[in-house]
């Protein structure tokens, strides 16, 4: 008996969206549900197909292989002996509408398994991060056997393709729709079997060393990004390509700084006198100059001054963020029994009102919400 095309089951057209689709699949699913047709068996035939053409055309990547295969690709009678054919053709399917089959790429015949990707940790300075550096590092890794170029056999030549994935890698084997992919166990992935392995890498074609590399940071590096050296991970299994290598660039407090993207702050602390009466403050930049503030009469705690083009280099790009000035009024402390005197003098000097705007307009308040408690 011919099956019915999934998209006659639901009524829909081959073009139809994924919400009309699953519209027409709740209209026929309580139209033939069992219990609202006890006894009918031609509804519960209907149910069961309505169910099974949901389940292919509600997904994505079944309903494209539906439309290329209809109901052969689910059926599974395309095996007996075309199955390893009809699994790479399925996968050359998926490989074109969806990328990589099974998340991977493929291994070419013969080729040996890609090196590990490398992470490298790199602690540097605020300073460091501005101007940019080159340096040195080394890196315990995997390179390439020079003994045997790589190839993991004493003589490269004297080796034999493998008989179980016949040189491809990976073997495949098919339930149905789905096609399964895996790393010959056979060859471990390498495609060739290899009879008399080099000795100094034991037949990996890699041996285990530490490496130097020059590494290079750009100027307005930040906190947590990386750079990838490709090509310098571990060598390949093999003669297999190498991986790559990630360097994680951390960047050390600062006793004076502090950073925000491009932007840099500093906390100056300034006396009492000071913001009182006013004063030039010679502050530091990152770049190690010298920057002059005037802190006005009347200067309180938090206020901020902005030094434009001051901060940090952004990391693409020639631009310069702002260095951002913040004061600290500092109360003194260990004051001697004359400097008390002198406070006190002062506090009653100031008893006209008008010195401490703020601290006077807070406590009015307090005094109005009092009032307002007992009125």
């Amino acid at each position: 008996m011919a099956e019915q095309d999934f998209y006659d089951v639901l009524g829909v057209a081959r073009d139809a969206d994924e919400g009309a689709i699953k519209k027409a699949y709740r209209k026929l699913a309580m139209k033939y549900h069992p219990d609202r047709n006890a006894g009918d068996a031609d509804a519960e035939v209907r149910f069961r197909q309505v169910n099974e053409a949901y389940e292919v055309l509600k997904d994505t990547q079944k309903r494209a292989a539906y439309d290329r295969f209809g109901h052969a690709a689910f059926d599974g009678s395309m095996g007996a002996g075309q199955g390893h054919d009809f699994a790479s053709s399925f996968a050359d399917v998926f490989d074109d509408l969806f990328g990589n089959f099974g998340g991977g790429g493929r291994r070419r015949r013969g080729g040996g398994m890609q090196g590990a990707d490398l992470r490298h940790d790199m602690e540097i300075t605020l300073e460091e991060a501005f101007s940019g550096k080159k340096t040195d590092i080394r890196v315990p890794t995997s390179v390439s056997c020079q003994d045997c170029g790589g190839s993991g056999a004493q003589d490269p030549d004297a080796t034999t393709s493998c008989s179980t994935c016949s040189g491809y890698g990976k073997v495949r084997t098919q339930q149905g729709f789905f096609s399964i992919e895996r790393t010959c166990p056979a060859c471990g992935g390498a495609g060739r079997v290899i009879s008399h392995p080099c000795t100094s890498c034991s037949g990996s074609g890699r041996v285990h060393r530490e490496t130097t590399l020059s590494v290079t940071i750009p100027p307005g590096i930040e906190d947590g990004m990386r750079i990838r050296l490709s090509g310098k991970g571990e060598a390949g299994v093999r003669g297999g390509p190498p991986g790559d290598l990630y360097i994680i660039v951390s960047i050390e407090p600062h006793p004076f700084f502090q950073r925000e993207g491009s932007t840099v702050y500093c906390r100056v602390p300034i006396s009492i006198t000071s913001a009182a009466l006013g004063r030039d403050v010679d502050i530091p930049t990152i770049e190690g100059t010298r920057a002059r503030i005037a802190i006005p009469p009347g200067t309180q705690t938090g206020r901020q001054f902005r030094l434009r083009g001051k901060g940090m280099k952004e990391v693409r790009g020639s631009l310069r963020g702002d260095m951002i000035i913040e004061t600290a009024v500092e109360t003194p402390v260990n004051l001697n029994s004359r400097q008390k005197e002198l406070l006190r003098e002062f506090d009653e000097a100031s008893h006209s009102g008008g010195h401490n705007p703020e601290t006077e307009g807070f406590f009015s308040r307090v005094r109005e919400f009092w009032q307002n408690l007992t009125d």
